[in-house]
């Protein structure tokens, strides 16, 4: 999951991000208003975990921003406020979820994870594409009931190809997905082209077919044959 926390208290924001990158996660973070917004303008999470107050403007207007924008991230907030008028706010502008402060960091987890399901699977625990066979808890990917071993990075891949099939993806899209922003400093993406190519020997070596298609100059699809 690529997910991104806007909260102002560094104790708690290097908390859940220290949680969700030990977890194999790409987890960024803006401690601010302005920050925030110039990362949802230019990155796409699969959940957003937002704080209601913010020191130089207010987490629902944030909220307000990705919906104008169409934007498809999840977004979960959190905040010390525990009113009724809060929780009904933000749902009200299309927040996916609320949990109020103190909180367990597995109760967090759970709560985003839920959110990506419903969003990008229909919410179910195990996704099934032809042959493909994915039990998204514990992370086993099976090829015609075989078990085939991915790095995190090949299953954080095979996972975006499944969650966009049939739509081109460029390069940087997968690079800002599978990494963060901190890719912008690369000179390329010839690396995405090794996990690219490792993913689907995997695959085909099991028996699965050959899905994934390049686009030349702009990326890759995953096409539902």
């Amino acid at each position: 999951m690529k997910i991104l926390v806007i909260e102002d208290q560094a104790g708690l924001r290097e908390s859940i991000e220290s949680y969700f990158t030990g977890d194999g996660n790409v987890c960024e973070s803006a401690s601010d208003y302005n920050t925030a917004i110039a990362k949802i303008n230019l990155y796409r999470y699969d959940c957003i975990v937002l704080d209601i107050t913010l020191p130089d403007g207010s987490g629902l207007e944030i909220l307000k921003a990705l919906k104008e924008g169409r934007h498809a991230d999840g977004v979960l907030i959190i905040s010390a406020k525990n009113s009724l008028d809060d929780r009904l706010n933000g749902l009200d502008l299309g927040a996916d979820d609320y949990l109020t402060k103190p909180f367990h960091l597995s109760e967090l987890k759970a709560r985003v994870a839920a959110i990506v399901r419903r969003k990008s699977f229909d919410g179910s625990n195990s996704l099934i594409f032809n042959e493909i066979n994915i039990d998204i808890f514990s992370k086993e990917v099976k090829i015609n009931k075989q078990a085939i071993k991915l790095t995190r990075k090949e299953y954080d891949l095979l996972l975006y190809f499944l969650a966009n099939k049939n739509k081109v993806v460029s390069k940087n899209a997968i690079a800002e997905h599978l990494w963060g922003d901190e890719i912008d400093i690369a000179d390329n993406f010839d690396f995405i082209y090794s996990h690219i190519k490792n993913l689907r020997k995997k695959m085909t070596e099991a028996g699965g077919k050959d899905y994934i298609s390049a686009a030349y100059g702009i990326g890759y699809k995953f096409i539902d044959q």
